[in-house]
């Protein structure tokens, strides 16, 4: 889940969340920045079942490792355009050169590692259609219940099922997918709910009911 924040003129619920000036419960992660309360009420938390899409959600997931899911979010329409759109088939005839191409991109996170993994994770996913697809795979572990967390430090980190997602993408050749970043893309889309009880985003996805 992404970071929260410092300290905010907002006043807290008794769940922790914060009442904004608009009158609706955010979680502090979503209250005060616009990029990530825009974020939060419109996309975070619905559902994504494209194989580009969900490639997308675990590569930008992986680069967030270590950093703050606002940096990666502003830094978004930039690595959509350094990796041509996440085009799991143009990624995966990525070569040497467009490493050294996305290593010498100031306009994204330079990391080898996490540049090499995507590439690698695009390989992974276009030899998954032979079984199915990279999204059938992931959603394969969507939980029978979603959490329903009253306060926010209720909200999981991890589950059994990312757990278990985790091994399988690993198994299919992904990596930079441990259970905690895996949790993170299950919930960003759409496959567990984790918005407090009291606030406004809680079963808006169309996948689980609000209760």
């Amino acid at each position: 889940m992404p970071e929260k924040p410092g300290k905010t003129r907002f006043a807290a619920t008794e769940s922790g969340a914060l009442v904004c000036e608009d009158g609706l419960v955010r979680p502090p992660w979503a209250a005060v920045d616009p990029l990530l309360r825009d974020y939060y009420d419109t996309e975070w938390g619905m559902p994504v079942r494209d194989e580009r899409g969900v490639f997308e959600r675990i590569s930008l997931e992986a680069f967030q490792a270590g950093l703050s899911w606002a940096t990666i979010l502003r830094k978004r329409p930039a690595f959509r355009t350094a990796f041509d759109g996440f085009d799991p088939d143009t990624v995966a005839g990525y070569g040497e050169e467009d490493v050294e191409r996305l290593m010498g991109d100031a306009s994204i996170v330079r990391n080898e590692r996490k540049i090499r993994a995507t590439v690698r994770n695009a390989r992974a996913a276009v030899a998954l259609r032979g079984a199915g697809g990279l999204v059938d795979l992931v959603w394969s572990f969507r939980p029978e219940r979603t959490p329903a967390p009253a306060r926010v430090e209720d909200i999981p980190t991890e589950s059994p099922e990312s757990a278990a997602l985790a091994g399988a993408l690993r198994r299919a050749g992904f990596s930079f997918t441990g259970p905690t970043t895996v949790f993170a893309l299950m919930e960003a889309i759409g496959m567990v709910d984790t918005h407090l009880v009291d606030s406004h985003r809680r079963g808006t996805s169309g996948v689980w009911t609000r209760s």
